[in-house]
């Protein structure tokens, strides 16, 4: 019996586990950094409670720039309400085949994975709240769908609880 109940609880951890992006690492295109977030951008999304209720729509601009391998990729978004936030990401290439990546509204230092067309990165966001702010854990997953276009999709979580999702369309302006 206690075989059983050991086996299912690996079961049901493995069930709540989340792909590895080794599975995305034969997908075409290839999502490369330096190529998709460098020059002019524009992102399109909904935030949804967790009740998956959309509870505010953004838009942003973006503008990547790469310096010696190194990347900066400043945001500025505009909510419904009228509410305006900036984020200003520095990207640095480590030893591990990835990026770290740090901003001024994230507690340490995140890690910039990908493979294939995917971009995986969880890191501690700051957030204002109710007139506070508070901090959420935020697992990005990117897919590169051409070379113009990533669909990104955020689980926000405190205490392990999911408490909010972002879906949005981050779309590279034409070079011409």
């Amino acid at each position: 019996m206690k075989a059983i109940l050991i086996t299912l609880f690996a079961l049901v951890l493995s069930a709540c586990s989340s792909p590895n992006i080794e599975l995305y690492k034969s997908n075409k295109p290839e999502f490369i950094l330096s190529e998709f977030f460098n020059g002019e951008l524009s992102a399109h999304g909904v935030l949804k409670n967790r009740s998956g209720e959309v509870i505010r729509y953004f838009n942003a601009r973006l503008k990547g720039s790469w310096v010696e391998g190194k990347g900066t990729l400043e945001e500025w978004f505009v909510f419904d309400d009228g509410e305006e936030q900036q984020r200003v990401w520095k990207l640095v290439p480590n030893d591990r085949g990835s990026y770290d990546a740090t901003a001024n509204d994230v507690n340490g230092t995140a890690e910039a994975k990908f493979a294939g067309n995917a971009l995986f990165m969880k890191y501690e966001l700051q957030v204002p709240y109710d007139g506070d702010i508070i901090s959420v854990m935020v697992d990005d997953r990117m897919y590169l769908v051409d070379k113009n276009v990533v669909i990104n999709e955020s689980v926000m979580s405190k205490f392990g609880v999911d408490v909010g999702y972002i879906t949005l369309t981050i779309v590279k302006k034409s070079q011409d």
